[in-house]
């Protein structure tokens, strides 16, 4: 089952989830380093997000505007993806993307113990 990770890229919340969930392939956003204009990225993105099975999105709460996130969840969604987002922030202006997950956990940890339970 391939996952991809979603979300911001500063604290390497990624690593804790590919690590305690060895079970999964991952598809990582964090592999397009060399990746400098948004159309390349976009792409990328884009590309894997129709390769995964399920989307695992994690708002962190300094995530500053969670853009990039709204963008693959959306386009996960449109694809029947299964959209399982860990929103920790709960900003006022993001219920929109809310609406667009299936599951929806308050924290990283609740996302992951999903994702050990569901396999």
């Amino acid at each position: 089952m391939k996952i991809y990770l979603s979300g911001g890229m500063r604290s390497d919340w990624q690593d804790r989830v590919i690590t305690t969930l060895p079970q999964f392939e991952y598809l990582d956003p964090r592999r397009k380093k060399n990746l400098t204009q948004p159309s390349e990225y976009t792409a990328w993105d884009l590309f894997y997000i129709k390769q995964a099975d399920i989307i695992f999105a994690f708002m962190e709460k300094d995530n500053p505007s969670g853009i990039g996130l709204a963008l693959e969840c959306g386009y996960g969604k449109a694809l029947n993806k299964l959209v399982i987002l860990a929103d920790e922030k709960k900003d006022k202006y993001f219920p929109i993307v809310r609406e667009t997950a299936d599951l929806i956990f308050d924290s990283l940890e609740e996302g992951m113990r999903f994702l050990r339970e569901f396999v």
